[in-house]
């Protein structure tokens, strides 16, 4: 939740929100939210480890990007990076990451976990992910965990810009949310089992303050929606994984939990491929 004093609290509601109005949101809510994010999660994150979601599953054991001997000297975009955790582990495997985040206050987490070495190359780059400021063709593979598609109205917006900037055959892996969990209340416990809304509404759940105005936006989708997002955008889908939660990981985060975790998936990591010219 947005961090504001008991009496100001945002209020919680369904409604549309405008890209422009989702993206506005966005940056100012990851900017006030980006120290208790990082104070709360950056032990599980890591300072230089890629997670793809509150299950723990680990590229380095996944390697969705591809084998993790094959990174060196690959040109990877992080995007919705954060502290630009998952960068830094690239970064250590030889590759040549970029880590771009709407949040100027996130990445200045990441130079503050950076220090004076990265253990790599790693560029960071204040940018939204509707209007990536690069090149056609500039990386060979591109990666979300968690970051800028689940808060954007137009993902295939988003998801064209990360085609045209991958090379033809690059490869582009992105988790969000599953989206079986917005039919459940957002709850780690016992409460959180029950059906409680219809999967198939996809209005936007939204915190706006007294003057009308989101402060934080998230964007349902389906899982087929994703899948034809992922299509119209010129990808193609060759996997879609919902990690199982292992009986390592003892954590809750929001509404994640061993709970819940053991009985309804809590992530969808979609890998794609940019085939053709």
């Amino acid at each position: 939740m947005s961090q504001y004093a008991k009496d100001d609290e945002p209020e919680a509601t369904r409604r549309d929100a405008s890209d422009a109005e989702s993206s506005r949101a966005s940056r100012g809510w990851w900017d006030r939210n980006a120290d208790d994010y990082q104070r709360e999660h950056g032990g599980f994150l890591g300072d230089d480890r890629f997670v793809w979601g509150p299950e723990g599953l680990d590229e380095a054991d996944a390697a969705l990007l591809g084998p993790v001997a094959e990174l060196k000297g690959r040109r990877v975009l992080e995007i919705g990076a954060g502290a630009a955790q998952c960068s830094r582990w690239l970064a250590a495997q030889g590759a040549l990451p970029v880590a771009l985040d709407l949040s100027h206050r996130q990445l200045q987490h990441a130079l503050r976990i950076a220090g004076d070495d990265t253990g790599g190359p790693l560029d960071l780059v204040q940018a939204d992910a509707g209007a990536l400021p690069f090149r056609d063709g500039s990386f060979d593979l591109a990666c979300s965990a968690y970051g800028a598609l689940p808060f954007v109205a137009d993902p295939v917006r988003v998801l064209r810009e990360v085609r045209r900037v991958l090379r033809p055959g690059g490869r582009f892996v992105f988790s969000v949310t599953h989206p079986i969990r917005w039919a459940f209340p957002d709850e780690p416990g016992p409460e959180g089992l029950s059906v409680a809304a219809s999967y198939f509404d996809r209005t936007p759940y939204v915190e706006q303050g007294d003057d009308g105005r989101a402060v934080y936006v998230e964007h349902h989708r389906t899982v087929g929606d994703r899948v034809r997002d992922v299509v119209a955008a010129g990808f193609r889908l060759v996997d879609l994984l919902e990690p199982e939660w292992p009986d390592w990981n003892a954590q809750e985060w929001g509404g994640w939990s061993p709970l819940r975790g053991h009985l309804i998936p809590g992530t969808a990591i979609f890998v794609c491929t940019a085939d053709g010219a």
